[in-house]
This record gives C-alpha cells, sequence and structure tokens, in this order.
C-alpha cells in the first residue's frame, strides 16, 4: 500500500515541520526552523534561559555561529554565558559609532538601581550554579536605609519599592520556581551577573555608598542616568517607560 505523503500545511499543524525546508510560501530563509524559534526568542527578549526554555537554549548551541551573524546583521551582539545557561542580545557598539540603537533602552528609577545592585550582591555572594532565594521582605528591610536620601515620605518610599519588586519579576530577574512556593520568594536569575559589568557596579555603587553615608545624591528620582539594554533581562515588552513620579 503506497502512503499518500503529508503536504508542507499538514506537517505544519502537527509541529514537524522538517528541520531545513521552508516554513511558508515564499520562505527564504535558510536557518533551520529550531534555530529561527531561538533568535525571535533572543530579538524578542528579555533573554534565553537554558532552565526554562531548553529547546530554544539546544537550538542556540547547536546552531551558535549562524545565529550571531544572523544577530551582526541587525547591529545585535550576543551575549551567552554557557555556564549559567543564559544568552540575550545588546546593542552592537561598533568602530564608529554610528549603529543604530536597534533595542530600545530603559531608564531605571533610582530605586530600581537600588534594588538591582542589592540583588546582585546576594548572586555574587554564593558560588555559580547555587540558587539564591529571597523574600520580598526581607530585599525591602534592606534598602530601607535608602528612605532618608530617595524620599522622607514613607508611604511614597513604600509605593516606589513595590514598583521597583514588580519591574523586576516582571523583567525576568526575579522568577517564581518550584523552590519558592512561599508567597513573596523568589529566586534571582543568573542572568543579573551579566547585567553590570564590575566597572558599572563600582561606580554605582560610590554613588550609592554617599546616599547612605548621607553625601549628596548626584541623580534623582525619576531621571536615573543608567540605563541597561532591552535585549537584556531588563526590559519585556522591549517599550519606553515613564519614570516619573506619576509613572511609579
Amino acid at each position: 500500500m503506497t502512503e499518500t505523503p503529508q503536504t508542507g500545511t499538514d506537517q505544519k499543524e502537527q509541529g514537524s515541520v522538517p528541520e531545513g525546508q521552508t516554513l511558508w510560501d515564499g520562505d527564504s530563509g535558510t536557518l533551520r526552523a529550531g534555530s529561527r524559534r531561538a533568535l525571535a526568542a533572543l530579538i524578542k527578549g528579555p533573554y534565553i534561559s537554558a532552565e526554562r526554555q531548553s529547546q530554544n537554549w539546544r537550538a542556540l548551541m547547536a546552531d551558535t555561529d549562524s545565529i550571531r551573524s544572523r544577530l551582526a546583521d541587525m547591529f545585535l551582539d550576543l551575549v551567552v554565558d554557557a555556564e549559567r545557561g543564559v544568552a540575550f542580545v545588546r546593542n552592537a557598539e561598533t568602530y564608529d559609532g554610528e549603529a543604530p540603537q536597534v533595542v530600545r533602552t530603559r531608564s531605571l528609577t533610582l530605586m530600581d538601581t537600588a534594588m538591582l545592585l542589592h540583588l546582585r550582591r546576594e548572586l555574587v555572594s554564593v558560588p555559580a550554579g547555587q540558587r539564591v532565594i529571597v523574600g520580598r521582605e526581607e530585599v525591602f528591610e534592606q534598602l530601607a536605609g535608602y528612605r532618608d536620601a530617595a524620599s522622607t515620605d514613607a508611604a511614597l518610599f513604600a509605593k516606589r519599592i513595590r514598583a521597583s519588586w514588580d519591574a523586576m519579576s516582571k523583567l525576568g530577574i526575579l522568577q517564581p520556581t518550584p523552590a519558592t512556593q512561599t508567597e513573596g520568594r523568589y529566586e534571582i536569575s543568573p542572568v543579573l551577573r551579566l547585567i553590570f559589568g564590575p566597572d558599572e557596579i563600582s561606580a554605582v555603587s560610590a554613588v550609592y555608598d554617599g546616599m547612605l553615608a548621607g553625601g549628596q545624591v548626584s541623580v534623582s528620582e525619576g531621571d536615573e542616568s543608567l540605563s541597561e539594554d532591552e535585549g537584556s533581562p531588563d526590559e519585556e515588552p522591549r517599550e519606553d517607560t515613564d519614570d516619573s513620579e506619576d509613572g511609579v
């Protein structure tokens, strides 16, 4: 008995489009289907996690050079940390400094940055690969020292710190996992190790250490000069946000 071969449409409906074949009429792409999905996930952001997006991660690892090349065509740089199982894209810095900013940047509020610094310190205090679980109330208590520098209004300060916590959760910096079933407890994503380099950490930390010591603050709430790539885990969705007081 001769079997009738499946059409491309039938294969798509079953999710079994053969690797390397066209995926729609007029498809001129050359990447395999899995690689295309990984590429799309990187561009969509905020990042690919080996633990949470295993199929995309395996496709990326199997076709890294081709995916990196496609991203470079769009002035995007691929950052991969195989040890920690995370990957994301950021705007490329060309030699002439005239590359278009493909992924927009999001300005951080003063409280956003303070929380990121605290979470990153918690993360790097343990060996790579070890999970770090934090509680919302514990983090809020640790950041209470910034209240006098950021706001003398207790209610407004509480509103700002809750907004920053919610932002970290939305952006994937704080993640609910099977190990954090208790309400208000989250795991710090290992990708946070890659957001700031040592020089940036030192510069920003100096500002906040001065705040805690009662020194002058060089940035104001809602006008923080530090920004991060949307292609990294700091932006999802990729839209500019209002960092004004009303937008918190």
